[in-house]
């Protein structure tokens, strides 16, 4: 086949297309390339784009298929700390620009390069309170990164990206805002905008810095229909290892039907901020991940080079791609259940039979602790159910980011009952995993029960009918 940018196939077609014959190799780290010029480096883009280029041009010549942009921190919450936060789609399209026409210099009829369109963290985090002693608060608000993440993927899309990378994940509602935010942008432009959605863990027990496992994060996200899934950053390739080979697994078991990504550090840096693995040894340490048929995408994050890619490239050359789960096929593989998540997976095989916790009252009192201390006395379930109607917005919002605090309580699925649709939505806002919401007396097919369809499908619920 013939890879052509112009081609009538979508990009996620012939992205998968091109993953049948070869693992796609990514490029290596653009902030460490650019730690000699003063922060933020997204502005380079503007200042010095041939820098940026020049970076862009050396990652493909070492066999890159994938170019990133250097746009990690292009979104107004962090541009904020440097003054620029209303340059984020400036400087989101500029980087666009630069990493478009380097992939286009390189790519041949044979071998199309990709633009990745990279959409960091971002610098707050709205799953912790900044202070312990008020857990109401956040730092920042869902609307507030949804509509900074937009500005940032809307530059992307303009620009010339053709995946939205959201990359290095340690909160799984800053990344679930992110994802709302391509889903509307695609809504909007009626174009199907792929994205490849990539955690970054804590090395003991392979959890995000939230609490929540690999597995219930990834489950939290599938309803933007990834392209990949995968890890980034951590604590190098090595390690990184057995916790990609459990979603391989779940990727092939039907539960996580989407290709697998790894771009981890070249190790850990030492008090010099030099990192432990050269392009050998980090090489060496991927060609493990190879042999074993976990990914179909690798490259490097912090710490790597162009030499660290061309070694991974060329040891990638060596081994047959990693055979691609259908959607469809691995979906039927697991059709009786349904899963869903807090801190952790939960599945549903069955009639979904669990009382309702009426804590309005208590609620709408401000009596956070006593509300909290019902939901404690079902900790040894895997729902909970809370009636959501007659509770003023404001009240559920603040139980929720008090709730949360505890661990029996997040790691649990929830479910929210009842026809109120702004509480339904301003909850689904707060909550990291993937909820259910549980409606009783709104017709299938109704304007109602077509806006909560939409409603789940932008914020990972499903809608069941009591």
């Amino acid at each position: 086949m013939e890879y052509n940018k112009k081609s009538p196939m979508s990009i996620r077609s012939q992205f998968l297309k091109y993953a049948e014959d070869r693992t796609i190799i990514m490029d290596g780290a653009m902030g460490a390339m650019l730690q000699a010029y003063p922060a933020p480096s997204e502005a380079l883009c503007i200042t010095k784009p041939e820098v940026v280029t020049e970076i862009h041009e050396a990652y493909l010549e070492a066999g890159a298929d994938i170019a990133g942009t250097c746009t990690f921190n292009a979104t107004s919450v962090s541009l904020a700390e440097f003054g620029m936060a209303d340059r984020a789609y400036e400087l989101s399209l500029a980087a666009a620009k630069l990493a478009r026409k380097a992939a286009d210099k390189f790519s041949t009829k044979d071998r199309l390069r990709f633009v990745a369109g990279s959409m960091g963290p971002t610098a707050k985090s709205a799953s912790f309170a900044p202070d312990m002693n008020n857990p109401l608060i956040r730092a920042v608000t869902w609307d507030e990164l949804e509509a900074a993440y937009y500005d940032n993927a809307r530059g992307l899309l303009d620009g010339g990206a053709d995946i939205f990378l959201i990359e290095t994940i340690i909160d799984p509602i800053n990344a679930k805002a992110a994802i709302h935010a391509v889903m509307r942008l695609g809504e909007e432009r009626k174009q199907d905008l792929p994205m490849i959605i990539s955690a970054s863990i804590m090395e003991k027990g392979g959890r995000l810095l939230s609490g929540q496992t690999i597995e219930a994060f990834f489950v939290s996200t599938l309803h933007a229909n990834p392209l990949a899934i995968g890890l980034n950053c951590s604590f190098g390739a090595e390690k990184m290892e057995a916790h990609l080979a459990e979603l391989s697994a779940k990727s092939l078991s039907g539960m996580l039907p989407a290709l697998i990504c790894a771009y981890p550090n070249a190790g850990l840096p030492n008090h010099e901020g030099v990192y432990s693995e050269d392009p050998i040894s980090m090489a060496n340490n991927i060609e493990n991940y190879l042999k074993r048929g976990l990914v179909n995408i690798v490259g490097g994050c912090c710490g790597s080079t162009p030499a660290h890619i061309k070694a991974i490239a060329e040891k990638a050359a060596m081994h047959k791609a990693r055979s691609i789960p259908s959607v469809k096929e691995a979906a039927e593989k697991d059709s009786k259940n349904i899963y869903f998540a807090g801190n952790e997976v939960h599945k549903l095989s069955g009639p979904l039979s669990i009382k309702t916790l009426d804590i309005g009252s208590l609620v709408n009192n401000d009596e956070y602790e006593e509300a909290s201390d019902i939901l404690m006395e079902h900790e040894d379930e895997e729902f909970l159910n809370i009636n959501v109607d007659g509770i003023k917005k404001e009240s559920l919002v603040n139980f929720l980011n008090y709730a949360l605090q505890y661990p029996s309580v997040i790691r649990m699925g929830f479910i929210l009952s009842g026809s109120a649709m702004e509480n339904i939505e301003a909850a689904l806002k707060c909550l990291p995993g993937k909820s259910i919401i549980q409606v009783e007396g709104i017709k299938a097919g109704s304007d109602d029960y077509i806006r909560l369809s939409k409603m789940a499908g932008f914020y990972a619920a499903a809608v069941i009918e009591k």
